[in-house]
């Protein structure tokens, strides 16, 4: 808990004067947080619980709380002051969010069904205070676009064009949507006056919505008015839709929250809606034998419920649905969907579409049980996330570490992931970063020093700009980022304070060899050819039946 409370402290000093926070709350007691309306419905032992997830900061006025493009894991509730948040004005802002990965036009066929995430891409031009800026990073709203750049996926937390701000005030709360959905912000939130916030962390605010319909509702209240109906068009699903039935659905529409491993829907069971997954994974399986298999899974953009509302005579549920981690969705009543059909007949060639390729997928993993294992592998240890995962053949590999030493040798002598890992069947899944969908390593970093390096799908961390802090090899659930000592002791000016002179420690994790003409090194120093870097799970599992 201290370490916690710690970690959390540090992330908003480590800037010192220069980012407007000046005071920050130590551990609140529960008499404490009972004295704000926001907690006045729990009783003491839950508020105990998430009490070290809990702060109340003063900020100055003109100070930015998280800017356009950045990971958070905060939600800023307003107790006094006002807040403005609004997209950058860059180069490419004023064009607003680009679509980077389409929802797929799903497909089985005897290699087995493939899935992708949808994401929207923003561009945000950075920098930092000169104590600490030497390469593009996280930085300040008045950034200038440099040559570059950074380039953040981004969400819809609101429907803002370029130079537009949004102004919020007390009762009102700011970041919840990207922070809760994992996805980077995708607005800039600057005080407009002196301002008393209440910050709480993603795991506490989940639970309180668990506790709380009177919270549930008010958060579901305030995405509605920021993000739905900018959310609901930029998926393929709804493109070229006539506003009066884009507005029926919008009207229509239930917002839903999972845990990790809840069911939304039953196999068997009456079932009437379509569901479109927000964030999150959501694992669709099937009855057979005396078990089950996996048909396939889905992921951001990508609905299911199709089969039932298409097909006549069908009223229960072909598949079980259950969330993997934490999703978000949103549920579209059938009788809504049904009337959407009449109006707009392209709705229901895309509907089709998917409920082709969904049953496609349960028959393909019912004649290929190793299909289906895999994919439930594949969720059990996060291969669905990879960008881009090494995989080593251990019929192969005759255990040189060539690879590691060609990564050390790219690197300054520090290699770059740890050769053991995971296994399934002859396939070594090492340590390396497998530069995920949804990056939970960026979530945090007070100094913007780990970031995706560019437009592309590769995650970096800039070494001038590492404090060390460990939060980014701490969020990352693989464990493929390592934190090194550099045999440097901190200055006596350094900030956060706690760090001056202590020694200086760096997080390293594989950066795809972006600096490197010929590529990753470890695949291409694998004297027997047995390394090899796969970008999803259909890659994969052509390496499994070669």
């Amino acid at each position: 808990m201290l370490r916690r409370m710690e970690q959390y402290q540090d992330r908003w000093t480590s800037y010192g004067a220069t980012t407007g926070l000046m005071t920050i709350s130590d551990k609140l007691s529960v008499e404490q947080l009972r004295d704000y309306e926001l907690f006045a419905e729990y009783e003491d032992r839950f508020l105990e619980k998430i009490s070290p997830d809990v702060s109340v900061a003063f900020w100055q006025k003109d100070a930015t709380l998280f800017e356009q493009g950045s990971y958070i894991d905060v939600a800023f509730f307003v107790l006094e002051g006002k807040i403005d948040v609004y997209v950058e004005e860059t180069e490419h802002a004023a064009t607003g969010p680009v679509p980077i990965v389409a929802a797929p036009e799903d497909q089985a066929d005897d290699n087995g069904p493939s899935t992708a995430p949808v994401a929207m891409a923003t561009s945000l031009a950075t920098s930092l205070p000169p104590s600490l800026a030497t390469t593009p990073s996280v930085g300040s709203a008045n950034s200038v676009t440099q040559p570059g750049e950074i380039r953040f996926l981004s969400a819809l937390d609101f429907d803002l064009p370029a130079g537009v701000a949004a102004r919020l005030e007390s009762g009102e709360v700011v970041g919840e949507i990207g922070a809760m959905s994992g996805w980077p912000q995708s607005v800039t939130a600057r005080t407009v006056t002196d301002c008393l916030l209440i910050q709480i962390r993603v795991p506490a605010l989940r639970l309180m919505k668990r506790r709380s319909e009177g919270l549930t509702a008010r958060l579901d209240a305030m995405y509605r008015e920021r993000s739905l109906a900018a959310q609901l068009r930029s998926t393929q699903l709804l493109q070229d839709c006539p506003d009066e039935v884009f507005e029926m659905l919008e009207r229509g529409a239930e917002l839903v929250s999972c845990q990790p491993d809840e069911v939304l829907v039953r196999e068997g069971e009456r079932t009437d809606s379509l569901f479109l997954v927000r964030s999150g994974f959501v694992k669709l399986s099937q009855s057979f034998g005396e078990g089950e298999i996996v048909c396939t899974y889905i992921s951001k953009g990508m609905t299911f419920g199709e089969v039932e509302l298409l097909l006549d005579g069908i009223d229960v549920s072909e598949v079980t649905a259950s969330s993997v981690e934490y999703a978000e969705l949103v549920r579209l009543p059938g009788n809504i969907v049904a009337r959407a059909l009449g109006d707009f007949p392209k709705l229901e060639e895309r509907l089709w579409k998917t409920a082709t390729s969904q049953i496609s997928a349960a028959g393909f993993s019912k004649r290929n049980i190793d299909h289906s294992e895999f994919t439930q592998a594949a969720l059990d240890t996060g291969l669905v996330q990879g960008n881009s995962i090494l995989t080593i053949d251990l019929e192969r590999c005759t255990r040189c570490d060539d690879c590691v030493r060609a990564c050390a040798a790219t690197h300054g002598g520090r290699p770059r992931f740890v050769r053991e890992g995971s296994k399934y069947k002859n396939f070594q899944i090492a340590k390396s970063c497998y530069h995920c969908h949804d990056p939970v390593c960026l979530v945090g970093c007070p100094t913007g020093a780990i970031h995706r390096a560019g437009i592309g799908e590769s995650i970096k961390i800039d070494d001038p700009i590492c404090i060390g802090c460990g939060t980014c090899a701490g969020n990352c659930p693989y464990d493929a980022i390592v934190m090194h000592e550099t045999e440097e002791t901190w200055p006596a000016d350094m900030v956060p304070v706690g760090l001056r002179g202590k020694p200086r420690l760096v997080a390293s994790k594989c950066d795809l060899c972006a600096d490197s003409p010929t590529g990753p090194a470890c695949v291409n120093a694998c004297p027997q050819g047995c390394a090899v870097r796969v970008s999803n799970l259909d890659e994969f599992e052509e390496l499994l039946r070669r």
